[in-house]
């Protein structure tokens, strides 16, 4: 499992896929997220603007495991 550090309140899904390495720019998440299964806290997600606390688990299809944690 990969930790994600953040130094603010929350992080969005597509920032966390782009700072995981899972996609390569901001402009490839929505078809990412079309084709690739991604759970946040065990439930299905789809939705990019979706805001990550920490504590939060990400799971992505293809690219690991994650978790925001707090800097």
């Amino acid at each position: 499992m990969k930790e994600i550090e953040i130094s603010t309140e929350y992080i969005q899904l597509q920032q966390l896929l782009k700072l995981g390495d899972c996609i390569g720019s901001g402009g490839e998440v929505k078809f990412f997220l079309q084709e690739n299964e991604v759970k946040v806290n065990g439930e299905p997600e789809n939705r990019r603007g979706r805001k990550l606390r920490p504590g939060d688990v990400i799971e992505v299809e293809g690219c690991g495991t994650f978790a925001v944690v707090a800097r």
